[in-house]
């Protein structure tokens, strides 16, 4: 915890950039944290102690300088408001979040390494990330490491976990790969899971279900009254 005189001297995120001006080179490094976001949407729907953020700055003291942010491509803090006093955020300060930092974050490994394995690991482990998590289908021979990899800081250094989907108790929510049909292309998503294994379904998922559902009772869901 900082004291109160070095925290007032620390900028707010109004003052701070919200974004290192970094373009995105992958498709994938979009879309994929998007879909972990909406499917935390349904998962904790009922919860406002929680915030996924993508592709977002977050500002912290534990680098060269609180102005320099480190950018994942995804994070989760636990026990923080959905929006900050109504708000949605520019960027993630810790020093304005009660000094929360993430308790996960995602790096996805592009066609041109970005840190990820060293400076990245450097950084969060600095900060304290509970979980770190790499995510890299297609250069992961190049690196030598494997497409999906769990880390969890232990003692003060990264280690690296078994299994998967793996399950985090901390968190209280599974990660892990699946396959499925998204707009007619099937691709690798990453996926929430529950403590059993089992993975949360996104609402295209539920809502083709119930179809299939009202189908085998002989209705049309393209039908129904109201419609």
């Amino acid at each position: 915890m900082l004291p109160p005189d070095l925290k007032s001297a620390l900028p707010t995120t109004e003052e701070l950039p919200c974004s290192d001006d970094t373009p995105v080179d992958n498709e994938d490094q979009n879309y994929l944290p998007n879909v972990l976001l909406f499917l935390l949407e349904l998962i904790w729907q009922n919860r406002n102690d929680w915030f996924f953020g993508v592709d977002m700055a977050v500002y912290h003291t534990t680098g060269i300088s609180p102005k320099v942010p480190v950018v994942p491509d995804a994070f989760l803090s636990l026990g923080v408001e959905r929006q900050k006093q109504g708000k949605s955020r520019r960027s993630y300060a810790v020093w304005e979040e009660n000094e929360i930092v993430p308790v996960l974050t995602l790096e996805m490994v592009s066609h041109k390494p970005g840190g990820e394995y060293d400076e990245k690991l450097e950084i969060y482990t600095k900060l304290g990330v509970l979980y770190y998590i790499i995510y890299n289908p297609e250069s992961w021979q190049r690196d030598r490491h494997q497409p999906f990899e769990v880390y969890k800081l232990v003692d003060g250094e990264y280690q690296l976990q078994l299994g998967e989907p793996y399950w985090m108790p901390e968190v209280g929510l599974g990660i892990g790969r699946y396959r499925a049909m998204v707009g007619g292309i099937d691709r690798e998503l990453l996926g929430w899971y529950d403590q059993q294994g089992k993975r949360y379904q996104t609402a295209e998922e539920r809502s083709r279900q119930l179809a299939q559902y009202l189908r085998s009772l002989g209705v049309d869901p393209d039908n129904l009254p109201g419609n």
